[in-house]
């Protein structure tokens, strides 16, 4: 993650106190090497004073290619001369309350008085409706940075959803409208599909070839049926690659003989799922963003849905039609031959397995009344797989509160859509900061 590391101070120091003023902004190269030792590439600003100075930082970490904001109080600085460059970015903010000392002395004063710098600007970004994160304590004796990198990693999420390229093929499907938001939500640019060149003979022999390595082939699987797969799947990485795009969905009903395909490109779903990129099956582009975002910090992740309630054994059965990510499976995925008649088109080969054991976090994005929208999160815990169940894709999670009756009636109550997202390792904390900066109420069922 590339963040923008803006340190603030105060134009009057440097006019009556040159030297210590050189000395207090030798902390915010500490800032940066500390944030960088935990993983982020860090672009630090001079120390801002006056307006002008605040708008060249700003537009330095904008084309720079930042995705967040770490504003870093080395003194005192008056809100007024930053207000108007942060509130005008899209980068989200994300403000470190910390000193250098740990134990405060009078004689230290001038080098530990940014907490009222904080308080000043914080009261102004929420007068100008700009959301932001804020972690307070001292920057090694206490978990202050720690927290700073998960409100970055929210940031991030916040980021993306601000600033994604969502493909779609196949159109909507017709008559399902929970996931249904207009293009352009949340600044998210709709791309459609255009036609792309065949993949050649060599393309398909190697990824035939890199397809052996990676999955378990069913006798099903025929040469021609999997290099139409191929050849299908193909089309949508040209395609996807071409447009830059962070996340794409699929309405399969859309997809034809007529309209140029010879089968429908699951595998290539799932194995996009695999590289980061955000998907989500029948024309949701809102799930598909939001699949990105979190598959952005939180690697292993997985579009699904919640198929099935199994009462007897208090759990629910996850899957989808026919993708999954391949790394979250529970062991080599299936690659078999699936029967199709949803559309007219060829049988599809795909990859199907199981969830694999262990904690993760389930997250559905729903729109609301008057243009509002809930992030749901939910801490489950999946089952290990039942033996044999890899030729479909399967899961059966268990939720935190062990009730299934109770979890679906509180799920449905605050809007939660059929489509959801399964990450693993993830944390609600994250989650819940990228609500808070997305304006989004937040709810966690239990």
């Amino acid at each position: 993650m590339k963040i923008g590391l803006l340190p603030l101070y105060l134009a009057l120091y440097d006019n009556i106190r040159p030297q210590l003023s050189q000395e207090i902004r030798t902390f915010a190269d500490k800032i940066e090497k500390a944030l960088e030792a935990k993983g982020c590439e860090v672009v630090l600003s001079p120390a801002c004073r006056l307006n002008n100075e605040f708008a060249d930082a700003v537009k330095l970490f904008e084309e720079s290619g930042c995705q967040a904001i770490a504003t870093l109080h080395l003194a005192y600085s008056p809100s007024l001369e930053a207000i108007d460059a942060l509130a005008a970015t899209s980068l989200p903010i994300v403000v470190i309350d910390t000193t250098p000392d740990y134990e405060f002395e009078l004689p230290l004063l001038m080098a530990n008085h940014g907490i009222h710098g904080v308080q000043d600007l914080c009261n102004l970004l929420l007068r100008r409706k700009k959301r932001f994160l804020i972690s307070a304590g001292h920057w090694t004796e206490s978990d202050c940075l720690d927290r700073v990198m998960q409100q970055l990693q929210s940031a991030q999420m916040a980021y993306r959803m601000t600033h994604t390229r969502v493909g779609k093929i196949g159109g909507d499907f017709k008559g399902m409208g929970d996931f249904r938001v207009p293009d352009g939500t949340f600044n998210m640019e709709i791309v459609h599909y255009t036609e792309q060149p065949e993949a050649t003979e060599e393309e398909v022999n190697a990824e035939i070839a890199a397809d052996k390595a990676r999955f378990l082939f069913d006798e099903s699987v025929n040469m021609e049926n999997h290099s139409r797969t191929i050849r299908a799947s193909l089309k949508i990485r040209k395609w996807l690659e071409k447009e830059n795009l962070h996340s794409f969905t699929i309405a399969f009903p859309g997809i034809t003989r007529a309209d140029g395909w010879e089968t429908v490109p699951f595998l290539e779903c799932s194995k996009a799922m695999a590289r980061g990129i955000g998907y989500a099956g029948e024309g949701d582009t809102l799930t598909a963003a939001a699949t990105r975002c979190l598959a952005e910090v939180f690697p292993e992740t997985s579009f699904t849905e919640m198929f099935c309630p199994d009462w007897k054994f208090n759990r629910i059965f996850t899957s989808h039609m026919g993708e999954i990510n391949p790394d979250i499976c529970t062991e080599k995925p299936l690659l078999s031959e699936r029967a199709y008649n949803f559309s007219d088109t060829g049988n599809p080969v795909l990859a199907t397995g199981c969830f694999k054991a262990g904690k993760a976090v389930l997250t559905n994005l729903a729109p609301g009344p008057d243009g509002k929208f809930t992030l749901i999160a939910a801490e489950v815990e999946y089952e290990t797989p039942t033996p044999g169940s890899s030729k479909s894709n399967t899961g059966w999670f268990i939720p935190a509160n062990k009730d299934i009756a109770k979890f679906l009636e509180e799920y449905s109550k605050v809007g939660g859509t059929h489509h959801l997202t399964c990450s693993y390792n993830a944390s609600v904390d994250v989650i819940r900061g990228w609500a808070a900066l997305m304006n989004w109420d937040f709810v966690q069922i239990c």
